[in-house]
């Protein structure tokens, strides 16, 4: 995973409540079996439905940072909305609130979800809106987001923090334990099964 501290780019503004996973990443694109190539499904049905949907705008095509309503994520767990939005070039999400477990999948891959308050939401929503250019920036080691006349701090699980920071997925916090997992496996009767 890649480690995850400042993040400067543009927003792309969604003004909608509950977004749920369906919506982000509908069910027939689950049947693939890798974990990228889900950019060019996010928000499908809306994308169809909408010509000027936010993310086929020419001006907001390079936004990295989506900014959103409250309770996003909601519905099923699936793991390819994270996924989905990330391919499609966001490194973050910055909403009112967001679903436990979307919040959790996004924090596996490196995806930053961003709490505020619903007015600074509001004011960062309507910055996008006005000046689609405007860059937006992330602290996290500082916990803040700032952007030109406009600064917020954010709360993130100390935890969660440092294994972003320090670029640890799961995968990445076993492998910072070889060293014991070997050590282990040299002491095991070699008539128990392997770990390797």
């Amino acid at each position: 995973m890649k480690p995850v501290t400042v993040i400067t780019r543009t927003l792309a503004p969604l003004p909608r409540a509950n977004v749920d996973t369906d919506q982000i990443m509908p069910k027939q694109f689950l049947k693939r079996v890798e974990r990228t190539g889900y950019g060019e499904f996010v928000f499908h049905d809306w994308r169809r439905a909408d010509p000027d949907f936010v993310l086929d705008r020419p001006e907001y095509a390079d936004a990295g940072i989506l900014v959103t309503g409250p309770n996003f994520g909601s519905g099923s767990s699936r793991e390819h909305a994270p996924w989905g939005l990330q391919d499609w070039g966001f490194e973050a999400i910055i909403a009112p609130s967001f679903a436990d477990i979307f919040r959790t999948n996004c924090t596996k891959i490196g995806l930053l979800p961003v709490e505020l308050s619903p007015k600074e939401v509001q004011w960062l929503m309507e910055l996008a809106e006005a000046d689609p250019g405007a860059e937006v920036t992330i602290d996290l080691p500082a916990q803040t987001v700032t952007a030109d006349g406009f600064e917020a701090t954010f709360d993130i699980d100390p935890h969660t923090k440092w294994r972003l920071v320090e670029g640890l997925d799961d995968i990445g916090l076993t492998l910072a334990h070889t060293d014991a997992i070997d050590a282990f496996e040299t002491r095991r009767p070699s008539y128990l099964p392997s770990l390797r």
